[in-house]
């Protein structure tokens, strides 16, 4: 199966901004798809962006214009570049490859911590 490696992340004071970023061998040649999720304490897991086959890109209201994909084909790797932080946007955040069945199976990662204070 596929191990995907998520990094970045970090703590940084509100408005500032940090990239998290997730790289998953294949992804390019395989023409995968990649949801971010994030998860706070106590609170349940929520849909974040998703980077389309075709590059096109969506993003919930509650990071709409503050949050920015992108994707580095030759390396495979989907980074979320997040700006203008606020202390709600404190989680652990968890990318999710969306892969075609010959692919197999994506173990998920561990998730990568964003505090902000």
């Amino acid at each position: 199966h596929v191990q995907l490696v998520e990094s970045g992340g970090g703590s940084v004071q509100a408005v500032g901004s940090l990239i998290v970023s997730c790289t998953v061998p294949g992804f390019t040649s395989n023409n995968c798809a990649m949801d971010w999720h994030r998860q706070s304490d106590g609170k349940e897991r929520e849909w974040v962006s998703s980077l389309s086959t075709s590059g096109g890109t969506k993003y919930a209201d509650a990071v709409k214009g503050r949050f920015t994909l992108s994707k580095d084909g030759a390396n495979d790797t989907v980074s979320l570049r997040v700006n203008s932080l606020k202390v709600e946007d404190t989680a652990m955040y968890f990318c999710v490859p969306v892969c075609p069945p010959w692919v197999g199976r994506v173990s998920p990662g561990q998730g990568t911590q964003v505090t902000v204070s």
